[in-house]
């Protein structure tokens, strides 16, 4: 297919999103993805589009109370294509939405690939093209030849931080005899298997996690920052001796059903836990949760073996580390996500500065919509700041400070204030409810505009 009207550069979740709304719009699209090409990135274990990189969920999926469940039903809504394959292959994970990701990924993959509209070619592009609309969605792993000249047409240097990658552990290595499988405050279920830590354990694991091996950073890296969601677990632990214990390591709501033994004096109370959540559908792999980390391999082996039930513990995939690139969207893109000086090209995805897999899908859907409204010479109205679509596009292309601008996930402080005073208690039901009626007026405008 050469006659292409939209080139979709990178196929990953923004880019598979963009791809997909285009082409039930009968736009037809050629997307160009450079793994399967000869090329891969420090990150990336396949070809697959939309391949989960990091952790295999979407986070809360509760709509009524949390704002990435909101964004979930709000993309559910507009025929997701991310979303509708996350459904269909969830695992169990309390009120989280978990993916087996490598069905998730076949399955985005097979779909993009048997639709008549879109062309998926192997191929890495190298600079920006200098005419034809054009949707960039390389995500936080560009190429540094592109991100050369994406850096070459905004006139300015990207941004970067660190994102880390948490280990996933083999669930006949684990020995559930110390562990127990509970969600916390028993709230979705027993999704999660929990590794129980005393007091001199714990100390023991942190003092072990400051004294590893960490990766080495190269010159140019090291002035990068971290990004604070995905803080690998030695940099919080260096941050004083409780943080883990009220972070990815907290006890609380998990009541221990071994009780007390000789090995766990405590009782039914840990002084820490380790969590590990289901990473694939036949629940033979689970990953550790809020572990990512910059430790070399063999001394992540060598502490993690430390955690109680994970004495023999088999990885199939150990943390790794890898560099983030994103652009300064305030500054650079109008409200269509058009870098202002070339319109022709869009941004999409976790290169606009968006944190998170579901973030970077949703811009990806809205880019998309965009792109296909202006190829019909109808401009899309923009969603209303009250909905989690709105507050995110908001923030990305103009809500945020551009002089010190960072990644953000979607949370309920970038939706506008109440204009009347809610109690605090009600305010995460109050927003969704808002942003729900929002959405289905913005919805209803879009449908009355292509009916006429």
């Amino acid at each position: 297919m050469s006659d292409h009207q939209i080139h979709i550069i990178g196929g990953g979740l923004a880019g598979s999103e963009a791809a997909w709304q285009l082409a039930e719009q009968g736009v037809k699209v050629r997307l160009s993805e450079m793994r399967g090409g000869g090329d891969m990135t420090p990150a990336h274990q396949t070809d697959g589009l939309a391949e989960l990189v990091c952790s295999n969920s979407f986070r809360s999926d509760d709509a009524e109370r949390n704002a990435v469940g909101l964004l979930h039903q709000e993309m559910r809504d507009l025929n997701s294509i991310i979303m509708r394959c996350a459904d269909e292959h969830k695992v169990p994970a309390g009120s989280a939405l978990a993916m087996d990701r490598d069905h998730f990924s076949d399955a985005v993959t097979r779909t993009l690939s048997e639709h008549p509209n879109i062309e998926i070619v192997r191929e890495r592009i190298d600079r920006l093209p200098e005419s034809g609309l054009t949707i960039v969605a390389t995500g936080p792993l560009t190429a540094l030849s592109l991100a050369e000249s994406i850096g070459a047409a905004t006139g300015a240097d990207a941004l970067a931080f660190f994102d880390a990658i948490a280990p996933i552990v083999h669930r006949d290595s684990i020995d559930m005899d110390i562990c127990w499988k509970a969600a916390r405050w028993g709230k979705g279920g027993d999704d999660y298997i929990n590794c129980p830590m005393d007091k001199e354990q714990y100390l023991a694991f942190h003092q072990g996690l400051l004294d590893s091996e960490k990766t080495e950073f190269k010159d140019w890296e090291k002035d990068t920052p971290y990004f604070e969601g995905c803080m690998p677990i030695e940099v919080m632990a260096a941050r004083g001796i409780d943080t883990l214990r009220y972070g990815p390591m907290k006890p609380v709501g998990l009541d221990n059903p071994h009780g007390a033994t000789p090995e766990f004096p405590e009782g039914r109370w840990a002084h820490a836990v380790v969590q590990l959540r289901q990473d694939n559908a036949l629940g033979t792999l689970w990953n550790m949760v809020g572990f990512q980390t910059k430790m070399k391999h063999g001394a992540q082996v060598e502490l993690f073996r430390t955690i109680p039930g994970l004495e023999k513990a088999e990885f199939a995939r150990l943390g790794g580390l890898h560099r983030n690139t994103f652009i300064n969207s305030p500054k650079l893109l109008d409200s269509e996500m058009r870098l202002e000086s070339a319109p022709h090209i869009r941004f999409a995805g976790q290169i606009t500065g968006c944190e998170g897999y579901v973030e970077s899908s949703a811009v990806g859907l809205m880019v998309g919509r965009y792109a296909a409204a202006e190829l019909r010479g109808e401009p899309l109205p923009t969603p209303p700041a009250e909905t989690a679509l709105g507050a995110l596009l908001s923030h990305i292309t103009g809500g945020a400070d551009a002089r010190d601008y960072q990644p953000m996930n979607i949370n309920f402080g970038l939706f506008p204030p109440f204009a009347e005073k809610v109690h605090k208690k009600q305010r995460k039901e109050a927003m969704t409810a808002r942003a729900r009626s929002a959405m289905a007026a913005w919805l209803a405008e879009i449908d009355r505009k292509a009916a006429s």
